[in-house]
C-alpha cells in the first residue's frame, strides 16, 4: 500500500515541495515556471521522488496550493468575464461602498471593476429581503443575451442578482437557460460563491471567482493529467486559504477559495510547532521569495476573517483593492521578499518592493538576465549567504553581479558603495517588516510581549532576529524545514469546509426553530463536502455567529453551543457578545439590541495527536563551527568574521553563540550579536536575547 505524502506550493519565485514517507522527509526547491506552471511542478516532483529513492505509485496524497489564482487578478490575466444582474444594479461592482481609503488624496485611485460596463448586463427579476418574489425572471431578457455573450467573447459568466442569497431560485434560472444555449462557458453564482448580505462584496467576489475559473480549471486538470501521465495516481487535494482542504472538483468550482492557499499553510505550519513546543501566542513570519507574511497565532489557532482584499492600488492600504468575502487566515502580507527590488525614489529615500524580480529573470545575482537588485543581492554582498549553497546548490550566485546591480541602482545614486547600498536595502526591508507587524498587532488589539516569532519560509531565518528586535520579541523559533515551511504545512492541514448564509436575527425577536434549521442544512453541505475526502476520518463541527450591535457597521464572531439550541442559549449567546465585544472595545453597550447578521459553519477531521517535545538530557554545549565568513553586520555596519555552522550536524542540546549563520539547503538561520541559539529535543533551533 503507497503511504508516502506529497506537498507543492507554488509561490512567485519558488516551487517548494515535501515528501513525507517511512524513512522521514524529503524537500526540495525548484524555480517557479510563471508562464506554465505545472512544469515546475513537474521538474520539482520529479527530482524529490529521485532524492527520496521512491516510484510514482508509492505516493498515496498529493496536497497542492498555488497563488495562481491571486496573481490572475492582480495582474488582470483572468477570462473574458460578465456578469448579470439585476436591472437598476449593474453599477454595484463600480461604486462600491463609496467609501475613500484616502479621504484627503483628491486624485485618489479607485480599483478598476474586473468587468467593463458594457459586459455587466442587467435582466428585470426582483425579491424583497425576505426572498419573496415581487417581479419574476424575464426569461425572454435573459435568452436575448445569449448572442451578446457570444458577440463579446465571453469566456466566463458570473450571476449576482438582489438578494439571491435570502432566495436562489432567479439566479438558478437564470444558469439553467444559458448552460443550454452555451454549454462551454463557466458560470458563477452568487448563492453559491458568496451567499451573505452586501451586494457589492458579494458581487465583486462572484466576478473573482468567474475571472479566474477557465484559467485554474484548466490548470487543475493539466496538472492533474501529467501526474496520472508519470504514474502518480494518488488524489490530489487543494489548499483553501480558510486552512482547510478540498477536492479537486470543489477547487475548479470555487476557486476563488484558493486565492490565500499557500500563506494559509504557512499559517497552519505555524500553529502545528507552537502546538508541539506549548508555545500558547506566537507570531508566525514567513519570508519567500516573493512576499512576507506575519500572522498572529493565540491559543495555537491562527485568526481567521471573513473578508479579505486583492489587487490594492494604494499600498498596504485598507479598502484600496478588491474586496472577496471568503473564509481567510487573518495575516498582513506585503512585497517584501527575496525577489522584492530595491530602488531610489524621487526624494533620494532607499526602497524596497512591492515589484519582484520573480523566478524569471529573478534577482541579479540568479545570472538569469536580471539587472535590478533585489534583496537577495543585498543579502549575498553582506556575506549572509554562502554562493554555493544557495537553493541546496541548484542556483549559484554571482557576487559580483549582486554588487554591480546595487551600484547602478542604489549606491551611485547616493554616494555609496555597493555594501552599504546592501545595508541600508536589508534595512529597510526590515523595517517593513517589522512595521506591518506593529500595525497588525495594533489592528488585533494586541501586542508582542510574552510572544515567540516562529520564522519559516526561504528568507524568514535570515531576518528573523533583526524583525523581532524591532518588535521587542526575545525568543525566535526556527523549525525542521523552515524553507519550505508552507509546503509542510499542507502536511499538517485537516480537510475541511466552511459554510457561510446570512439570515437576519435580533435577540428581541430571535427564532431559535428558523437558525436551527438553517445550521442543519449548513451541517450537511460543509459534511458532504468534507466526506469526499476524509476517508471516514472522525470530523468536527464549529459554529459561529456575526453579530453587532444595531445600527453598527461591523460585525465580531461568536461561538455557538454545540448541539440544537434552546431558548435558554439565547441569553447565553447573548453573554458571549458582551465579553467578545468588550475584548475589542473594552467595555459593552448596555441596553443596547444586538442583530446576528450571518452564521458559520465549519466542519473540519480532527487533527491527529501532536508529538510531544522530547526533553534533552545531556547539558547544552557549544558546537564546533565548519568555518568563518566575513559578514557585515546590519545594525553597526561593521564587518566581521561570523562562525559557520552546518545544521544537518548539530544535535540537540548543541548551542550557539551569536554572531554566526546556520546554514542548511533551503534557507540559513542568522544569529545576531547578543543571540544565543540552542536545538531543542525536536531539533529546531531556539535563539533567545
Amino acid at each position: 500500500m503507497p503511504s508516502a505524502r506529497l506537498a507543492v506550493d507554488i509561490g512567485g519565485t519558488f516551487t517548494d515541495l515535501a515528501l513525507e514517507h517511512d524513512g522521514g522527509r524529503t524537500t526540495i526547491k525548484v524555480l517557479t515556471t510563471p508562464s506554465a506552471p505545472e512544469q515546475g511542478v513537474m521538474t520539482g516532483v520529479r527530482s524529490i521522488l529521485q532524492a527520496a529513492g521512491l516510484a510514482p505509485s508509492d505516493i498515496a496524497l498529493v496536497i497542492h496550493g498555488t497563488t495562481l489564482a491571486t496573481n490572475a487578478v492582480i495582474e488582470r490575466k483572468g477570462a473574458r468575464t460578465a456578469l448579470i444582474t439585476t436591472e437598476g444594479f449593474r453599477d454595484v461592482i463600480a461604486m462600491g461602498n463609496e467609501s475613500r481609503y484616502d479621504q484627503y488624496d483628491l486624485n485618489i485611485l479607485l480599483p478598476e471593476p474586473l468587468v467593463p460596463r458594457h459586459l455587466r448586463l442587467p435582466v428585470p427579476e426582483r425579491l424583497d429581503n425576505t426572498g419573496k418574489i415581487l417581479r419574476p425572471l424575464d426569461v425572454e431578457a435573459v435568452r436575448a443575451l445569449v448572442p451578446i455573450l457570444q458577440r463579446e467573447g465571453v469566456e466566463s459568466i458570473a450571476v449576482g442578482l438582489l438578494h439571491a442569497f435570502v432566495n436562489p431560485v432567479h439566479e438558478q434560472q437564470v444558469r439553467t437557460i444559458l448552460a443550454q444555449a452555451l454549454p462551454d462557458i463557466a458560470i458563477s453564482l452568487s448563492s453559491e460563491v458568496s451567499p451573505e448580505m452586501r451586494e457589492w462584496e458579494r458581487f465583486s467576489t462572484t466576478v473573482a471567482n468567474a475571472y479566474v475559473q477557465p484559467m485554474m480549471a484548466r490548470y487543475l486538470k493539466r496538472l492533474e493529467a501529467d501526474l496520472h501521465a508519470l504514474g502518480l495516481a494518488a488524489p490530489m487535494f487543494l489548499m483553501m486559504s480558510g486552512g482547510g482542504l478540498t477536492t479537486i472538483e470543489t477547487a475548479c468550482r470555487l476557486p476563488i477559495r484558493l486565492v490565500e492557499s499557500g500563506p494559509a499553510g504557512g499559517a497552519i505550519f505555524s500553529a502545528f510547532i507552537a502546538r508541539q513546543c506549548g508555545l500558547e501566542n506566537v507570531l508566525s513570519f514567513d519570508m519567500g521569495g516573493t512576499t512576507a507574511k506575519i500572522c498572529l497565532i493565540d491559543d495555537f489557532k491562527p485568526q481567521t476573517a471573513r473578508t479579505f482584499e486583492v489587487a490594492r492600488v494604494g499600498r498596504f492600504r485598507k479598502g484600496s483593492g478588491l474586496p472577496l468575502r471568503i473564509p481567510v487566515i487573518e495575516m498582513v502580507e506585503i512585497g517584501a521578499g527575496g525577489g522584492s527590488i530595491a530602488h531610489v525614489d524621487s526624494m533620494g529615500r532607499i526602497g524596497v518592493g512591492p515589484e519582484s524580480a520573480g523566478a524569471d529573470p529573478g534577482p541579479a545575482c540568479y545570472g538569469k538576465g536580471g539587472k535590478l537588485p533585489a534583496v537577495t543581492d543585498a543579502n549575498l554582498s553582506l556575506g549572509r549567504y554562502d554562493p554555493t549553497r544557495f537553493a541546496g546548490g541548484a542556483i549559484p550566485l554571482n557576487v559580483a553581479a549582486a554588487h554591480q546591480a546595487l551600484l547602478a541602482e542604489v549606491g551611485g545614486k547616493l554616494a555609496l558603495t555597493a555594501e552599504l547600498a546592501a545595508l541600508g536595502v536589508i534595512e529597510m526591508v526590515d523595517e517593513n517588516m517589522a512595521n506591518a507587524a506593529r500595525v497588525h498587532a495594533i489592528e488585533s488589539g494586541k501586542t508582542y510581549d510574552g510572544r515567540t516569532l516562529i520564522a519559516f519560509g526561504g528568507g524568514g531565518p535570515v531576518h528573523a532576529c533583526r524583525v523581532a528586535e524591532k518588535v521587542g520579541i526575545s525568543r525566535v523559533l526556527v523549525p525542521s524545514g523552515a524553507g519550505v515551511g508552507s509546503a509542510i504545512g499542507f502536511l499538517r492541514a485537516p480537510v475541511g469546509y466552511e459554510v457561510v448564509r446570512s439570515l437576519y436575527q435580533r435577540f428581541s425577536s430571535f427564532d431559535v426553530e428558523a437558525v436551527n434549521a438553517l445550521l442543519d442544512a449548513m451541517h450537511a453541505e460543509a459534511l458532504a463536502a468534507v466526506e469526499k475526502a476524509s476517508f471516514g476520518a472522525a470530523v468536527a463541527e464549529t459554529r459561529t455567529a456575526y453579530m453587532r450591535y444595531v445600527g453598527q457597521g461591523h460585525e465580531i464572531p461568536v461561538p455557538l453551543p454545540a448541539g440544537a439550541l434552546t431558548a435558554a442559549d439565547v441569553a447565553l449567546i447573548r453573554t458571549r457578545y458582551d465579553e467578545e465585544y468588550a475584548h475589542f472595545y473594552d467595555r459593552p453597550v448596555p441596553g443596547s439590541d444586538v442583530e446576528i447578521m450571518s452564521y458559520a459553519v465549519v466542519v473540519a477531521t480532527v487533527p491527529a495527536a501532536v508529538e510531544a517535545l522530547p526533553q534533552v538530557a545531556a547539558a547544552a554545549s557549544d558546537a564546533a563551527p565548519i568555518r568563518t565568513q566575513a559578514v557585515r553586520d546590519t545594525v553597526t555596519g561593521e564587518v566581521s568574521d561570523w562562525a559557520i555552522y552546518d545544521r544537518i550536524r548539530l544535535a540537540p542540546g548543541a548551542r550557539v553563540r551569536g554572531p554566526a549563520i546556520v546554514a542548511e539547503d533551503e534557507t540559513s538561520t542568522l544569529v545576531g550579536p547578543g543571540w544565543t541559539m540552542t536545538v531543542n529535543g525536536l531539533g529546531y533551533l531556539e535563539l533567545t536575547r
